[in-house]
């Protein structure tokens, strides 16, 4: 068995190496999934442009709702989020296989918090400045799945989806 993995694992990397699936300078890719937070649980759809082979720029609309408290005292909120972002793709200086696609990077954005009038709580909207690790595998030229985890944002402490290029 182990012999078997060891060989589909090393076939795939050398079919990935010969791909050219990753996101590169010129081209376009939509993003689009679920996140996971303390808050609900975040639906997002975003775009990305890649601006040089390692380097990509893009933006990104989010939307959650949920409930907050008991039977008694308990207030629904609904957040939505505009931000955009900035990755570097490791693939380069890493000789990752080109249908993988690892980066980092920063994103700001704006939150709009609603709730109801009676509420007490801390939540307001404003601004977010936060940093993003991510992986996404493509499964063909055009279509990938996405892992990104992140923090100090209002949006999430992650998210996962798919990925469209074109």
């Amino acid at each position: 068995m182990k012999k078997v993995f060891t060989l589909l694992l090393i076939v795939s990397f050398s079919i990935g190496a010969q791909a050219q699936y990753m996101l590169a300078k010129g081209e376009k890719q939509i993003n689009a999934g679920l996140g996971f937070s303390n808050w609900g649980i975040p639906v997002y759809v975003g775009f990305d442009y890649g601006v040089h082979q390692d380097i990509s720029v893009g933006g990104e609309v989010s939307f959650r709702s949920y409930y907050d408290g008991n039977d008694r005292n308990g207030y629904h909120h609904t957040i939505f989020g505009i931000s955009g972002n900035g990755n570097y793709h490791f693939n380069t200086i890493l000789k990752i296989p080109k249908n993988w696609d690892a980066y980092a990077g920063v994103n700001i954005g704006f939150y709009a918090w609603s709730y109801p009038d009676n509420y007490n709580g801390n939540r307001v909207s404003g601004l977010g400045l936060g940093a993003q690790i991510g992986g996404r595998y493509y499964i063909n030229d055009n279509f990938g799945i996405n892992l990104e985890l992140g923090g100090g944002n209002f949006f999430s402490s992650g998210k996962f989806g798919i990925s469209y290029k074109f």
